[in-house]
């Protein structure tokens, strides 16, 4: 078990735990940071999770965590992620075509870009699905009432997000959202291919808004938002060109939430259309500070020291939001969005 003195059944509680929807970003290893945040918010106790919207990484940690749940409740949870995150580890990543290749990362995606996987890797294999195959169980994931998902991928033909959710929360369902076009062949599902989530939802938060979910969501960022300076070299270049991708459609979403706050605040709707809009209470975890010194190679660095760093710092990061914004849950929103996000 990671880093915990003691568990929620140990404390006393004034109030039950509040409701919350998590959001979920994708990233490779750094998907451990989030595992650590979960850890956090599982041993605290205080907030109790009723969805997740996740992508990619964000993905593998929310069938961890449903899993868990459904097996042994919050500790439960907290060990099938810990669990999870050594299979990654023991097996090399999953997120790389061999162990020990991350060093190499920069100029191992300059070569993705020239080759096709159906030329480099013509049978499809991809180590991902044999973890996910060993370490999840899909029917305990299915068997979750406590928790319900929302996995999304992105549809090749169509360019659109698929967001799959009850039992369309498959392995390959996971797989799709965490497919790297340039590095795994895309993933068949229904008859249409699918590439990484993180193209058109990393995460989604729209299928939030329309299921019987809590109003509260809490974002956990684990790519950086923004980062100093003009970068320089091809390495810096590609990552932040790749950061500023995967947060795109974060940010359009996060757009118009603003956008029907205001409406509702300003009391600028009709009555019939004021009644079919909830006004979203937005928390955010952000990894900026505690990732943005890392290039983006490191995504596919699965070595255990490095992990469970990656988690200490979400564990950190996680501890930090509860202290400060905890109470604010069911209430109010913890963050700013126009001010945090868009710069108006």
């Amino acid at each position: 078990m990671t880093g915990s003195t003691s568990s929620p059944s140990t404390r006393k509680r004034s109030a039950p735990p509040r409701p919350v929807s998590l959001a979920l970003q994708g990233g490779g290893a750094h998907g451990a940071f989030t595992w650590g945040v979960l850890d956090a918010l599982l041993e605290d106790g205080r907030l109790s999770t009723k969805a997740i919207s996740a992508t990619s990484a964000g993905a593998m940690n929310a069938c961890a965590l449903a899993m868990g749940q459904m097996r042994g409740g919050p500790e439960g949870a907290r060990e099938a992620l810990d669990d999870f995150w050594r299979a990654v580890s023991r097996a090399g990543g999953g997120f790389m075509r061999a162990p020990g290749l991350f060093k190499f990362a920069p100029w191992l995606d300059a070569l993705t870009r020239l080759t096709s996987p159906y030329d480099t890797n013509p049978f499809g294999y991809d180590p991902l699905s044999h973890i996910l195959d060993r370490q999840i169980d899909f029917d305990a994931v299915h068997a979750c009432q406590d928790i319900e998902l929302f996995i999304a991928a992105t549809c090749v033909t169509t360019g659109r997000s698929r967001v799959f959710n009850g039992a369309e929360v498959t392995l390959d369902a996971v797989r799709a959202s965490a497919t790297l076009p340039f590095l795994h062949q895309a993933v068949e599902i229904d008859g249409e291919p699918f590439w990484d989530g993180g193209f058109t939802g990393n995460p989604a938060l729209w299928p939030l808004f329309y299921a019987d979910a809590p109003h509260d969501v809490l974002i956990v960022h684990i790519n950086p938002m923004e980062r100093a300076g003009t970068p320089k070299t091809a390495e810096d270049i590609l990552n932040r060109v790749n950061e500023i991708t995967f947060n795109a459609s974060l940010l359009a979403e996060l757009r118009a939430i603003a956008f029907v706050k205001r409406l509702i605040q300003d009391d600028l709707l009709k009555d019939p259309r004021k009644a079919r809009l909830s006004d979203i209470r937005l928390h955010s975890v952000r990894a900026d500070d505690a990732l943005s010194q890392f290039p983006a190679s490191s995504k596919y660095d699965a070595s255990w020291g490095f992990l469970t760093d990656l988690r200490d710092r979400g564990r950190e990061a996680a501890n930090t939001w509860l202290a400060s914004c905890v109470d604010k849950v069911g209430h109010e929103s913890s963050v700013d969005v126009r001010k945090e996000f868009l710069g108006d």
